[in-house]
């Protein structure tokens, strides 16, 4: 999780190793992802993919689901021209990218209405109203009885769980040879630059965002994944 969200040019592998070693279990996230889908869609005929990065996920699920068709979002030009590059490498062919933007400004061509849309590690960044503004943009995009699965950093219940899961996170980012004083300024970020909130706040916000069934997938040291259906 690059400051700014935007990498330099050329920088996907940068970005890769930097996230693995920022975020415990990231690559288990994509794994449980593309397990899901499979359990619940089978092969969806569009899947969205906003916050996409590097295209880490896309690059992955297009190896199970060869036939799905891939939408990329993000708002950095540079991720996107990151996530291309990966996909050509990768020799996706299914996939189109979209002009730059946050989740709460896609616009998708008449007709087009995803099966699947994902957004990992995309939203915790935005303020309350623009949470929310995000999560009913993947509403009114999804199909009926598309899925919806978001992972992100979240905000533990208590001052203490909050102490102490910031101290293990900061322990795993060391442990993963992030430098001291680089794993403390990303801790010191927690509630200040991005801003997490709750396990029953995400589930509260789905469930009145109009999804008919609600469900938390994954949880490890201060990230969470959920799924909904439309």
């Amino acid at each position: 999780m690059f400051k700014s969200g935007k990498p330099e040019k050329g920088s996907s592998k940068l970005y890769d190793g930097h996230i693995t070693a920022t975020i415990p279990y990231y690559q288990a996230f994509n794994d449980e992802i593309v397990n899901l889908v499979r359990a619940a869609c089978r092969e969806p005929v569009l899947w969205l993919d906003t916050g996409c990065g590097t295209a880490n996920l896309v690059a992955q699920a297009a190896k199970v689901f060869p036939r799905t068709r891939f939408m990329l979002a993000d708002p950095s030009a540079e991720m996107l021209q990151e996530a291309k590059q990966k996909m050509q490498n990768e020799a996706v062919v299914n996939y189109q990218v979209l002009a730059p933007c946050g989740t709460q400004e896609i616009s998708l061509p008449q007709g087009e209405s995803p099966d699947v849309i994902s957004a990992v590690l995309s939203h915790h960044y935005l303020d309350k109203q623009g949470r929310k503004n995000a999560t009913e943009r993947c509403f009114r995009l999804l199909t009926g009885g598309g899925l919806y699965i978001t992972f992100e950093n979240i905000r533990p219940l208590s001052g203490d769980g909050t102490e102490i899961g910031l101290a293990n996170w900061q322990r795993f980012q060391i442990g993963r040879g992030k430098p001291a004083e680089a794993a403390t300024s990303h801790i010191k970020r927690f509630g200040i630059e991005y801003f997490p909130i709750t396990m029953e706040e995400h589930l509260s916000l789905l469930k009145k965002t109009g999804f008919k069934t609600v469900e938390l997938l994954w949880f490890s040291y201060l990230q969470a994944g959920f799924y909904a259906i439309k």
